[in-house]
């Protein structure tokens, strides 16, 4: 497959990670994705898997990390991120 379905896969993974970390007005756009891709995905592969994890829950700017694997384990990808918060909530008294 053409790498931009790993890509965006990965890209939602991360997102989501970072997306639990904020309040349910605030938002995250992504400023920086870096995507590795370490074998072909086929339809051969079966069902894939992403999971994303904050590596910086910070203030403004949050990183995080993905991994994408089929059902034996198998990386077909990994990556990073670092997303820009924007807070809508009001800050807590």
């Amino acid at each position: 497959m053409q790498g931009g379905l790993i890509t965006a896969l990965l890209d939602a993974a991360m997102g989501c990670a970072v997306a639990t970390l904020l309040a349910s007005r605030d938002g995250y756009s992504t400023l920086e994705l870096k995507v590795n891709l370490v074998r072909p995905l086929t339809a051969e592969a079966g069902p894939v898997e992403a999971e994303g994890k904050v590596i910086h829950p910070g203030g403004r700017v949050a990183t995080a990390e993905g991994r994408v694997t089929d059902g034996e384990g198998r990386l077909y990808a990994h990556g990073t991120t670092t997303c820009l918060i924007t807070r809508h909530s009001q800050p807590a008294s």
